[in-house]
């Protein structure tokens, strides 16, 4: 068990790695308060030995770190790694690569919806792990022993995890499936958020186009004070009240001191003067350049039932390769692909291999779905006139 503390130790650790085929990698943060996570634990294990670097040591320097996530010839394998890429990518500026997530590899080899990393550990490492330690608070000093057993063992077990799910990927010909999985985990617009777009998370109910562009203006807003100030967006302003001053715009600092939700401190800092600013550019749109939701498409008729027939060929083809469902189209995929749209995530790639092809086939009517005695539903081709005759 090893915590390292300083920069020289880091640094001879990742000299060890650099030579390695791959690394297991995990991380322990807080994002309570905060906008970006706060790095305060990050576990690397090679072949023979694991370290956990206490990233809120004084002093320490992570550019040892940040280069071996950087070094091409080095595979970094996370489970469930998104939060973690995204921690490294706001430290380093760039996404660690080449990577590989086991539980999107455990997906496609059958292992479910989101399998999680003890159950993975059980049943690929023949391992129970403890997980007292889970909810603890990961930013006091000093580290326990047992919070630094723990930690390690998210990176120990993992190497076995990722060589057993590497051996069954290789031996089924699906390492390629994984592949397109990771070129979209590498690409760095995964984990931005545009403030632009930042209104796209609320949840609002009204259409009206001027409140629309409230919305949108106030989202913006926010996000650019949460990113500056490295405060969660609720510490800024709760959605309930963003989304109350876009419903009553003020055009003052009195009108924003009396919506409820709003404190005296924001209404009277820079921060109640950039929100009023921000009020008065939506304000100040023309009517013809409001932003508008497109209005909900109704479904062509008998679509309803193409939809149906779609999920039994999924729930069919999922079952006959042993890979998770929702890893190939969601019930949207679904809807689009029946509506006759193409340019849907499910009719590319290994997905259309597994699924799409099939689902075309089927809506066109060269295939049908058909129940068979001992084998369960089946496809069968349909007969054409010609091959009738």
């Amino acid at each position: 068990m090893t915590l390292v503390t300083t920069t020289a130790a880091l640094a001879n650790a990742c000299q060890r790695y650099s030579h390695a085929a791959y690394v297991t990698i995990d991380t322990e943060f807080i994002r309570e308060t905060t906008y970006w996570p706060i790095l305060c634990l990050a576990q690397i294990s090679g072949p023979d030995d694991a370290i956990a670097v206490d990233a809120l040591a004084p002093g320490i320097d992570l550019t040892p770190l940040l280069d071996l996530l950087a070094n091409p010839k080095v595979l970094k394998v996370f489970h469930a790694g998104r939060q973690d890429v995204e921690i490294f990518l706001h430290l380093a500026g760039k996404v660690p690569t080449p990577l590989f997530d086991t539980q999107v590899a455990a997906m496609v080899c059958g292992f479910g919806e989101s399998v999680g990393y003890e159950t993975l550990v059980q049943q690929l490492a023949g391992a129970h792990l403890d997980k007292h330690s889970r909810f603890t608070d990961w930013r006091r000093r000093p580290l326990t022993d047992r919070q630094v057993a723990y930690a390690l063992d998210d990176v120990v077990y993992l190497r076995t995890v990722y060589e057993k799910l590497a051996k069954r990927l290789h031996d089924s010909g699906r390492s390629s499936w994984v592949a397109e999985e990771m070129a979209a985990l590498a690409a760095p617009s995964t984990y931005i958020t545009r403030p632009e777009d930042a209104w796209e998370r609320l949840k609002v109910r009204s259409n009206e186009p001027r409140f629309l562009v409230l919305v949108q203006e106030l989202a913006a807003w926010r996000e650019h004070e949460a990113m500056a100030r490295d405060l969660a967006r609720s510490r800024v302003i709760r959605d309930e009240t963003l989304v109350a001053v876009a419903a009553h715009p003020p055009t003052d600092r009195a009108g924003l001191a009396h919506i409820r939700g709003i404190s005296k401190g924001l209404a009277e800092n820079s921060g109640g003067a950039a929100l009023l600013e921000a009020v008065a550019r939506a304000l100040a749109v023309p009517d013809a350049d409001l932003p508008k939701r497109p209005k909900a498409k109704r479904p062509p008729a008998g679509i309803g039932p193409m939809v149906a027939l779609l999920k039994v060929l999924l729930k069919m083809k999922c079952e006959e390769n042993d890979v998770a469902q929702p890893l190939i189209a969601s019930g949207e995929d679904l809807d689009r692909i029946a509506s006759g749209e193409t340019d849907v995530l499910a009719l590319v790639g290994w997905r259309r291999e597994v699924f799409g092809e099939s689902a075309l086939r089927l809506l066109s009517g060269e295939l049908a779905l058909a129940a068979q005695k001992g084998k369960g539903v089946v496809l069968i081709p349909v007969p054409t006139r010609e091959t009738a005759v």
